[in-house]
């Protein structure tokens, strides 16, 4: 693939990284905190990037879910799959390269991804 504005070769690792950064962009303007995403990428055989961040309750959860769809969607990006609700508290949006896990508070400290995936470089967090 290459860039369409400077017709240099665009390599998947850095599709993926930016897809993964322009989640967390879309993101920083929901409800969403505690966004953090994950390089997996020598961890991992089935994505590359983690984006995992947190809503307060199941109407924010709805909220940061339809935007990311809704921005992404007006690109033509659509998830590959979807598993949860925004009821059950755990959300994945599954956009091949970069998965999304939009939890709530209580559940994102009971299944602590980040320290299940603690040696993955974190390319980003914010607060």
């Amino acid at each position: 693939m290459t860039d369409t504005a400077t017709g240099t070769p665009i390599e998947t690792a850095d599709l993926s990284r930016k897809l993964a950064l322009q989640i967390a962009d879309i993101l920083a303007d929901t409800p969403a905190s505690d966004t953090v995403v994950l390089d997996i990428r020598g961890l991992s055989t089935f994505s590359d990037f983690f984006v995992i961040c947190s809503g307060e309750n199941e109407r924010q959860l709805r909220a940061i879910s339809e935007r990311l769809q809704e921005a992404l969607g007006d690109e033509g990006i659509r998830p590959r799959r979807m598993e949860g609700t925004p009821r059950s508290g755990w959300m994945v949006l599954d956009y091949n390269d970069a998965i999304v896990h939009v939890f709530d508070q209580e559940l994102r400290d009971f299944y602590k991804m980040e320290r299940l995936w603690a040696e993955a470089p974190r390319l980003l967090a914010i607060q």
